[in-house]
Protein backbone atom coordinates (compact mmCIF):
# COMPACT_ATOMS: atom_id res chain seq x y z
CA UNK A 1 0.00 0.00 0.00
CA UNK A 2 1.33 3.42 -0.96
CA UNK A 3 2.23 5.48 2.12
CA UNK A 4 0.37 8.78 2.23
CA UNK A 5 -0.53 11.29 4.93
CA UNK A 6 -4.31 11.35 4.72
CA UNK A 7 -4.57 14.52 6.80
CA UNK A 8 -2.77 16.52 4.09
CA UNK A 9 -5.47 15.75 1.52
CA UNK A 10 -8.14 18.09 2.89
CA UNK A 11 -8.75 20.93 0.45
CA UNK A 12 -7.42 24.35 1.40
CA UNK A 13 -9.76 26.09 3.81
CA UNK A 14 -11.76 22.96 4.57
CA UNK A 15 -11.62 21.33 7.98
CA UNK A 16 -14.45 18.81 7.98
CA UNK A 17 -15.93 20.76 10.93
CA UNK A 18 -19.63 20.86 11.62
CA UNK A 19 -21.62 23.90 10.54
CA UNK A 20 -22.17 26.02 13.65
CA UNK A 21 -25.41 25.33 15.57
CA UNK A 22 -26.80 28.85 15.14
CA UNK A 23 -26.11 28.83 11.38
CA UNK A 24 -27.62 25.37 11.04
CA UNK A 25 -30.70 26.35 13.03
CA UNK A 26 -31.17 29.41 10.80
CA UNK A 27 -31.09 27.19 7.70
CA UNK A 28 -33.50 24.62 9.15
CA UNK A 29 -35.91 27.31 10.35
CA UNK A 30 -36.10 28.69 6.81
CA UNK A 31 -37.44 25.39 5.47
CA UNK A 32 -41.19 25.03 4.99
CA UNK A 33 -42.98 23.32 7.86
CA UNK A 34 -43.73 19.67 7.13
CA UNK A 35 -46.71 17.62 8.17
CA UNK A 36 -46.28 16.16 11.65
CA UNK A 37 -46.29 12.36 11.83
CA UNK A 38 -47.35 11.21 15.32
CA UNK A 39 -44.93 8.29 15.06
CA UNK A 40 -41.94 10.63 14.63
CA UNK A 41 -40.85 10.78 18.26
CA UNK A 42 -37.63 12.76 17.74
CA UNK A 43 -37.10 14.84 14.60
CA UNK A 44 -35.84 18.27 13.53
CA UNK A 45 -37.44 20.22 16.36
CA UNK A 46 -34.56 19.68 18.78
CA UNK A 47 -30.81 19.47 18.30
CA UNK A 48 -30.69 15.80 19.17
CA UNK A 49 -28.13 13.26 18.02
CA UNK A 50 -30.49 11.12 15.94
CA UNK A 51 -34.06 10.79 14.74
CA UNK A 52 -36.45 8.28 16.31
CA UNK A 53 -39.48 6.77 14.57
CA UNK A 54 -42.02 4.54 16.31
CA UNK A 55 -42.90 1.29 14.55
CA UNK A 56 -44.95 -0.42 17.27
CA UNK A 57 -45.80 0.22 20.92
CA UNK A 58 -42.63 -1.68 21.87
CA UNK A 59 -40.24 -0.78 19.05
CA UNK A 60 -38.80 2.36 17.47
CA UNK A 61 -35.88 2.86 15.10
CA UNK A 62 -33.04 5.34 15.65
CA UNK A 63 -31.43 6.86 12.56
CA UNK A 64 -28.27 8.94 12.20
CA UNK A 65 -25.58 9.86 9.69
CA UNK A 66 -22.08 11.27 10.13
CA UNK A 67 -18.98 11.60 7.94
CA UNK A 68 -15.87 13.77 7.74
CA UNK A 69 -12.43 14.25 6.20
CA UNK A 70 -9.37 12.39 7.58
CA UNK A 71 -8.19 13.48 11.02
CA UNK A 72 -5.51 10.78 11.39
CA UNK A 73 -3.07 9.50 8.78
CA UNK A 74 -3.46 5.74 9.20
CA UNK A 75 -6.39 4.66 6.97
CA UNK A 76 -7.42 1.76 9.21
CA UNK A 77 -7.52 4.09 12.22
CA UNK A 78 -9.51 6.64 10.21
CA UNK A 79 -12.13 3.99 9.44
CA UNK A 80 -12.29 2.96 13.10
CA UNK A 81 -12.72 6.53 14.36
CA UNK A 82 -15.33 7.42 11.73
CA UNK A 83 -17.36 4.32 12.57
CA UNK A 84 -17.16 4.87 16.35
CA UNK A 85 -18.23 8.48 15.83
CA UNK A 86 -21.30 7.56 13.77
CA UNK A 87 -22.35 4.72 16.08
CA UNK A 88 -22.11 7.06 19.06
CA UNK A 89 -25.25 8.99 18.12
CA UNK A 90 -27.36 5.86 18.54
CA UNK A 91 -25.77 5.12 21.92
CA UNK A 92 -26.42 8.70 23.06
CA UNK A 93 -30.15 8.22 22.46
CA UNK A 94 -30.12 5.03 24.54
CA UNK A 95 -30.44 2.82 21.45
CA UNK A 96 -28.70 -0.27 20.08
CA UNK A 97 -27.10 -0.07 16.60
CA UNK A 98 -28.17 -2.90 14.29
CA UNK A 99 -27.22 -1.90 10.72
CA UNK A 100 -24.88 0.58 9.02
CA UNK A 101 -24.20 1.88 5.51
CA UNK A 102 -20.80 3.19 4.41
CA UNK A 103 -20.56 6.71 2.91
CA UNK A 104 -17.40 7.07 0.82
CA UNK A 105 -15.79 9.90 -1.15
CA UNK A 106 -12.39 8.87 -2.51
CA UNK A 107 -9.98 9.92 -5.33
CA UNK A 108 -9.92 6.43 -6.78
CA UNK A 109 -7.65 7.33 -9.72
CA UNK A 110 -4.97 9.14 -7.70
CA UNK A 111 -4.76 7.22 -4.42
CA UNK A 112 -3.90 3.56 -3.92
CA UNK A 113 -7.09 1.48 -3.69
CA UNK A 114 -5.48 -0.35 -0.77
CA UNK A 115 -5.95 2.83 1.29
CA UNK A 116 -9.70 2.67 0.76
CA UNK A 117 -9.64 -1.03 1.61
CA UNK A 118 -8.01 -0.24 4.94
CA UNK A 119 -10.52 2.51 5.74
CA UNK A 120 -13.39 0.12 5.09
CA UNK A 121 -11.69 -2.67 7.05
CA UNK A 122 -11.29 -0.37 10.05
CA UNK A 123 -14.97 0.56 9.94
CA UNK A 124 -16.02 -3.05 9.48
CA UNK A 125 -14.02 -4.20 12.50
CA UNK A 126 -15.49 -1.43 14.66
CA UNK A 127 -19.02 -2.31 13.54
CA UNK A 128 -18.39 -5.94 14.42
CA UNK A 129 -17.23 -4.83 17.87
CA UNK A 130 -20.56 -3.00 18.19
CA UNK A 131 -22.50 -6.06 16.93
CA UNK A 132 -23.78 -3.85 14.13
CA UNK A 133 -24.19 -5.26 10.61
CA UNK A 134 -22.64 -3.46 7.64
CA UNK A 135 -25.18 -3.86 4.86
CA UNK A 136 -23.76 -1.76 2.00
CA UNK A 137 -23.23 1.89 1.22
CA UNK A 138 -22.53 4.45 -1.47
CA UNK A 139 -19.32 5.82 -2.96
CA UNK A 140 -18.31 8.69 -5.24
CA UNK A 141 -15.03 9.62 -6.92
CA UNK A 142 -13.93 12.84 -5.21
CA UNK A 143 -10.65 14.74 -4.93
CA UNK A 144 -11.00 14.91 -1.14
CA UNK A 145 -11.37 11.70 0.90
CA UNK A 146 -14.38 11.60 3.21
CA UNK A 147 -15.83 8.69 5.09
CA UNK A 148 -18.61 7.92 7.54
CA UNK A 149 -21.66 5.82 8.22
CA UNK A 150 -25.42 5.99 8.22
CA UNK A 151 -26.53 3.94 11.22
CA UNK A 152 -29.89 2.48 12.19
CA UNK A 153 -30.61 1.28 15.71
CA UNK A 154 -33.52 0.10 17.81
CA UNK A 155 -35.00 1.39 21.05
CA UNK A 156 -38.14 1.06 23.14
CA UNK A 157 -40.33 4.14 22.57
CA UNK A 158 -40.59 4.69 26.34
CA UNK A 159 -36.83 4.59 26.94
CA UNK A 160 -35.54 7.29 24.60
CA UNK A 161 -32.89 9.65 25.95
CA UNK A 162 -32.75 13.12 24.45
CA UNK A 163 -30.86 16.29 25.37
CA UNK A 164 -34.11 17.84 26.62
CA UNK A 165 -34.74 16.00 29.89
CA UNK A 166 -32.18 17.43 32.32
CA UNK A 167 -33.69 18.39 35.69
CA UNK A 168 -32.56 20.81 38.38
CA UNK A 169 -30.08 19.07 40.69
CA UNK A 170 -28.96 16.56 38.06
CA UNK A 171 -25.25 15.78 38.06
CA UNK A 172 -23.34 15.94 34.77
CA UNK A 173 -20.99 13.09 33.92
CA UNK A 174 -18.57 13.02 30.96
CA UNK A 175 -17.03 9.73 29.84
CA UNK A 176 -14.12 10.84 27.62
CA UNK A 177 -11.57 13.67 27.76
CA UNK A 178 -11.83 16.73 25.52
CA UNK A 179 -9.02 18.37 23.52
CA UNK A 180 -9.40 16.12 20.48
CA UNK A 181 -9.64 18.97 17.97
CA UNK A 182 -6.41 20.55 19.17
CA UNK A 183 -4.69 17.15 19.28
CA UNK A 184 -5.72 16.18 15.75
CA UNK A 185 -4.66 19.59 14.46
CA UNK A 186 -1.29 18.90 16.08
CA UNK A 187 -1.17 15.56 14.23
CA UNK A 188 -1.64 17.40 10.92
CA UNK A 189 1.25 19.71 11.82
CA UNK A 190 3.53 16.86 12.91
CA UNK A 191 3.62 18.04 16.53
CA UNK A 192 2.53 14.86 18.32
CA UNK A 193 4.78 11.92 19.07
CA UNK A 194 3.80 8.44 17.90
CA UNK A 195 2.74 7.58 21.45
CA UNK A 196 0.58 10.72 21.75
CA UNK A 197 -1.00 10.04 18.36
CA UNK A 198 -1.79 6.48 19.41
CA UNK A 199 -3.39 7.73 22.62
CA UNK A 200 -5.73 10.27 21.02
CA UNK A 201 -6.63 7.76 18.30
CA UNK A 202 -7.49 5.18 20.96
CA UNK A 203 -9.77 7.69 22.70
CA UNK A 204 -11.61 8.52 19.47
CA UNK A 205 -11.91 4.88 18.38
CA UNK A 206 -13.34 3.72 21.71
CA UNK A 207 -17.03 2.91 21.38
CA UNK A 208 -19.55 4.48 23.72
CA UNK A 209 -21.25 1.08 23.84
CA UNK A 210 -20.19 0.20 27.38
CA UNK A 211 -21.03 3.65 28.75
CA UNK A 212 -24.48 3.44 27.14
CA UNK A 213 -25.11 -0.02 28.60
CA UNK A 214 -24.07 1.13 32.07
CA UNK A 215 -26.25 4.25 32.09
CA UNK A 216 -29.38 2.21 31.30
CA UNK A 217 -29.28 0.89 34.86
CA UNK A 218 -29.54 4.37 36.40
CA UNK A 219 -31.87 7.37 36.54
CA UNK A 220 -30.40 9.28 33.60
CA UNK A 221 -32.68 12.11 32.45
CA UNK A 222 -30.77 13.43 29.41
CA UNK A 223 -27.82 12.43 27.30
CA UNK A 224 -25.83 13.57 24.28
CA UNK A 225 -22.38 12.82 22.91
CA UNK A 226 -19.74 15.54 22.75
CA UNK A 227 -18.65 16.04 19.15
CA UNK A 228 -18.16 18.88 16.70
CA UNK A 229 -19.82 21.68 18.68
CA UNK A 230 -17.45 21.10 21.60
CA UNK A 231 -18.33 20.60 25.25
CA UNK A 232 -19.77 24.11 25.65
CA UNK A 233 -21.86 23.78 22.49
CA UNK A 234 -23.43 20.51 23.59
CA UNK A 235 -23.95 21.78 27.15
CA UNK A 236 -25.73 24.80 25.70
CA UNK A 237 -27.99 22.57 23.62
CA UNK A 238 -28.86 20.47 26.69
CA UNK A 239 -29.52 23.56 28.81
CA UNK A 240 -31.65 25.18 26.09
CA UNK A 241 -33.74 22.13 25.26
CA UNK A 242 -34.18 21.27 28.96
CA UNK A 243 -35.06 24.89 29.89
CA UNK A 244 -32.41 24.79 32.62
CA UNK A 245 -29.12 26.41 33.59
CA UNK A 246 -25.93 24.41 33.95
CA UNK A 247 -22.84 25.05 36.05
CA UNK A 248 -19.55 23.25 35.41
CA UNK A 249 -16.15 23.33 37.10
CA UNK A 250 -13.39 23.79 34.53
CA UNK A 251 -10.87 21.91 36.70
CA UNK A 252 -13.10 18.82 36.79
CA UNK A 253 -13.32 18.49 32.99
CA UNK A 254 -10.93 15.76 31.72
CA UNK A 255 -8.51 16.99 29.05
CA UNK A 256 -6.02 15.09 26.89
CA UNK A 257 -2.31 15.51 27.74
CA UNK A 258 -0.41 18.57 26.44
CA UNK A 259 -3.53 20.17 24.99
CA UNK A 260 -3.12 23.46 26.84
CA UNK A 261 0.54 23.63 25.84
CA UNK A 262 -0.40 23.10 22.19
CA UNK A 263 -3.18 25.68 22.37
CA UNK A 264 -0.75 28.24 23.81
CA UNK A 265 1.40 27.60 20.72
CA UNK A 266 -1.54 28.50 18.48
CA UNK A 267 -2.54 24.94 17.58
CA UNK A 268 -6.28 25.60 17.58
CA UNK A 269 -8.63 24.49 14.78
CA UNK A 270 -10.95 27.03 13.22
CA UNK A 271 -13.97 24.99 14.29
CA UNK A 272 -13.07 25.42 17.96
CA UNK A 273 -12.80 29.20 17.57
CA UNK A 274 -16.17 29.25 15.82
CA UNK A 275 -17.70 27.12 18.59
CA UNK A 276 -16.65 29.63 21.23
CA UNK A 277 -17.98 32.51 19.15
CA UNK A 278 -21.36 30.78 18.80
CA UNK A 279 -21.87 30.32 22.56
CA UNK A 280 -20.30 33.54 23.89
CA UNK A 281 -23.66 35.17 24.62
CA UNK A 282 -24.89 32.37 26.90
CA UNK A 283 -21.70 31.12 28.57
CA UNK A 284 -20.46 32.99 31.64
CA UNK A 285 -16.83 32.42 32.65
CA UNK A 286 -15.25 33.21 36.00
CA UNK A 287 -13.03 36.26 35.49
CA UNK A 288 -9.78 34.35 36.09
CA UNK A 289 -10.41 31.91 33.23
CA UNK A 290 -8.31 33.08 30.28
CA UNK A 291 -8.84 32.77 26.52
CA UNK A 292 -7.10 29.38 26.41
CA UNK A 293 -9.32 27.98 29.16
CA UNK A 294 -12.36 29.12 27.20
CA UNK A 295 -11.12 27.69 23.89
CA UNK A 296 -10.33 24.32 25.46
CA UNK A 297 -13.93 23.97 26.62
CA UNK A 298 -15.16 24.87 23.13
CA UNK A 299 -12.68 22.60 21.32
CA UNK A 300 -14.31 20.66 18.47
CA UNK A 301 -14.38 16.95 19.32
CA UNK A 302 -14.52 13.90 17.08
CA UNK A 303 -16.03 10.74 18.59
CA UNK A 304 -16.19 12.17 22.10
CA UNK A 305 -17.74 10.74 25.22
CA UNK A 306 -21.30 10.67 26.48
CA UNK A 307 -22.51 13.66 28.48
CA UNK A 308 -25.15 12.42 30.92
CA UNK A 309 -27.51 14.31 33.24
CA UNK A 310 -28.19 11.84 36.06
CA UNK A 311 -30.21 12.23 39.24
CA UNK A 312 -28.12 13.30 42.24
CA UNK A 313 -28.85 10.11 44.16
CA UNK A 314 -27.62 7.90 41.30
CA UNK A 315 -24.52 9.86 40.26
CA UNK A 316 -22.02 8.21 42.60
CA UNK A 317 -23.22 4.69 41.81
CA UNK A 318 -23.13 5.41 38.07
CA UNK A 319 -19.56 6.67 38.32
CA UNK A 320 -18.58 3.54 40.26
CA UNK A 321 -20.19 1.29 37.64
CA UNK A 322 -18.40 3.12 34.85
CA UNK A 323 -15.10 2.67 36.69
CA UNK A 324 -15.76 -1.05 37.15
CA UNK A 325 -16.34 -1.21 33.39
CA UNK A 326 -13.00 0.57 32.78
CA UNK A 327 -14.64 3.83 31.77
CA UNK A 328 -13.01 6.85 33.40
CA UNK A 329 -16.14 8.96 33.81
CA UNK A 330 -15.86 12.35 35.50
CA UNK A 331 -18.37 14.47 37.38
CA UNK A 332 -18.02 17.90 35.77
CA UNK A 333 -21.01 19.93 36.97
CA UNK A 334 -24.72 20.05 37.67
CA UNK A 335 -28.03 21.55 36.63
CA UNK A 336 -28.44 24.65 38.78
CA UNK A 337 -30.29 27.91 39.30
CA UNK A 338 -29.75 30.51 36.60
CA UNK A 339 -31.07 31.69 33.27
CA UNK A 340 -32.45 28.84 31.17
CA UNK A 341 -30.10 27.94 28.34
CA UNK A 342 -27.08 29.52 30.03
CA UNK A 343 -23.83 27.89 31.14
CA UNK A 344 -21.81 29.08 34.15
CA UNK A 345 -18.14 28.04 34.21
CA UNK A 346 -16.29 28.12 37.51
Amino acid sequence: MTQVKLTTLTTKGGCGCKIGPSDLREVLNSLPETKKDPNLLVGLDTGDDAGVYKLTDDLAIVQTLDFFTPIVDDPYDFGQVAAANALSDVYAMGGTPITALNIVAFPIHTLDKAILTEILRGASDKCQEANCNLVGGHSIDDQEPKFGLSVTGTIHPDHILTNAGAEKGDQLILTKPIGVGISTTAIKRGLLSEEETTNVTRVMATLNKTSAEVMKEYDVHACTDVTGFGLLGHLTEMATESHQAITINKNDVPVLPRVRELAEQGVIPGGSKNNLKHVKEVVHFDSHLDDIDQLLLADAVTSGGLLMAVSKQDASALLDSLKQSRIDGKLIGEVTDGDAGHIYVK
